[in-house]
């Protein structure tokens, strides 16, 4: 029996209970009004009983609000909107099985996603958005702010040059907002919201076309209708990369889901922000505002990567830091001379990470002169010619006397992966075990220090020649207790 019928039988027994007794009070009254009184007690309870009977009963059924998650993934789990689409699908369980077979891909990623998770997630919960959002950049970037795709992609959500202007991401010299962590993410959103809307509320079909663009998308629906044929994300004739795109968010956010299932071990991430936005007035080289306000520079410059030469020149006037170190920046920032806080070195030639294969380096111009072509151009300067036609959006081989090309010096390193071997040191106090760590795409002082579980100051130490920003390939000295 539900609730309502029991509170309405309930109800109508007590009432018919007080008429009867009220009934009955008065007819011993009249009877008795010469001979005899009731008890001044029973006359003071007859309209209690009434009156209670008119009372709503009180029902013990109200759960206790849940407590709010400690740690980011399980507020995440709780936010998931799409594992209802999913349902058993092969090329969501295909996807499954790489990350079950990779499980350090996630964990990796996971450990670089620590310092922007919570504020990822808190957007995406403002505007009601599926938490599964909040993954994307694991597969755009692997959270690694730095990412440069082949395709001129750039970081944690990989916009293009041209789709990042149009959402008011500025790209110079000195700035780049498609590496802002708060810039970003708020176009990231406006571009996924945009496409929510225009497929009429399928964030698959969205989330397709973020990764192969609207018109491809829309072309594939036009073509199944003319065919009639199903106009969903699973029908559509989509380039392969896009039929796997959304499969993996989906296979992606069900490991999530149940990590010891798949052999993952996700370490907690607290539910709190990692960063706090503090507001500049001036210009300021990042390795100066680390030294002032005891930040590591390498987990600053993680924080506001937009800035490619470590100087807060072109790009909005803030700075990201740290929860812990925002109060004691703010009040040295106070205090200090603006001359203080810039370096007196000549600025440095910009560096960022193409892909994996390349890493690029100070850019150069060249005139073309008549006779010239593309290939003898680029064997001249020692570049491929495909670099040549990509640094300059060219989509052949025709040059025009005059033109000036853009090229940048590359120094070719290959990616093999993390090699570690491992020795015994012998210690004055105790024995410690000696590593020696590969640098990998997207590694950071901050990131390789937290996976070994040792302070960055000691990584320095024991890395007198690492220089001040890590490079793929490079070897460093780990030391962890035996």
């Amino acid at each position: 029996m539900s609730s309502s019928i029991c509170r309405s039988v309930q109800s109508d027994t007590l009432t018919r209970l007080a008429q009867a007794i009220a009934v009955a009070v008065s007819a011993t009254l009249a009877g008795c009004q010469s001979t005899s009184q009731l008890p001044q007690t029973d006359a003071v309870h007859t309209p209690n009983i009434a009156a209670r009977a008119k009372q709503k009963p009180v029902w013990l059924t109200e759960k206790p609000s849940p407590q709010v998650p400690q740690d980011v993934w399980e507020r995440m789990r709780q936010g998931f909107q799409l594992q209802e689409t999913a349902g058993v699908n092969p090329r969501i369980e295909q996807q499954r099985l790489w990350f079950a077979s990779n499980p350090s891909f996630l964990e990796n990623a996971g450990e670089r996603g620590s310092l922007y998770i919570h504020y990822i997630v808190e957007r995406l919960e403002e505007r009601n958005m599926p938490l599964e959002l909040a993954l994307l950049p694991v597969i755009e970037s692997a959270y690694n702010p730095m990412a440069y795709s082949r395709a001129n992609a750039v970081g944690l959500w990989q916009f293009i040059p041209s789709t990042g202007r149009y959402f008011n991401l500025r790209q110079t010299r000195f700035y780049d907002g498609r590496r802002d962590i708060t810039a970003s993410t708020t176009a990231a959103m406006d571009y996924l919201t945009r496409l929510h809307d225009m497929f009429n509320g399928d964030w698959l079909l969205a989330l397709a076309a973020y990764n192969a663009g609207e018109g491809t998308v829309s072309r594939a629906i036009e073509r199944n209708e003319k065919l009639g044929l199903p106009t969903d994300y699973w029908n559509l004739p989509l380039p392969s990369e896009t039929q796997a795109y959304v499969p993996k968010l989906l296979a992606l956010s069900q490991v999530v889901l149940a990590p010891d299932a798949y052999g993952v071990n996700l370490n907690p991430i607290a539910n709190e922000p990692y960063f706090q936005v503090v507001e500049i007035n001036q210009r300021m080289d990042l390795s100066k505002v680390a030294a002032v306000a005891n930040i590591d520079e390498d987990e600053l410059f993680q924080l506001n990567p937009s800035f490619k030469q470590r100087t807060t020149i072109d790009g909005p006037q803030h700075l990201l830091v740290p929860t812990s170190k925002a109060q004691l920046l703010t009040a040295s920032l106070s205090t200090m001379r603006p001359e203080e806080l810039i370096s007196q070195r000549a600025l440095k030639p910009v560096f960022e990470n193409v892909d994996d294969s390349e890493v690029e380096g100070a850019r150069r111009t060249y005139r073309v002169k008549r006779g010239d072509n593309l290939a003898q151009i680029a064997k001249a300067n020692k570049v491929q010619t495909k670099d040549l036609q990509r640094w300059n959006k060219l989509s052949g081989h025709k040059l025009k006397v005059g033109q000036t090309l853009v090229m940048q010096d590359t120094k070719p390193t290959k990616s093999t992966g993390k090699r570690i071997s491992t020795v015994v040191a012998a210690n004055s106090k105790n024995q410690k075990k000696q590593t020696q760590y590969k640098v990998k795409q997207g590694d950071s002082l901050y990131v390789v220090a937290k996976r070994f579980n040792v302070e960055m100051q000691h990584l320095k130490r024991w890395n007198p020649r690492m220089g001040k920003a890590l490079k793929p390939g490079q070897m460093l000295t780990v030391y962890s207790p035996h």
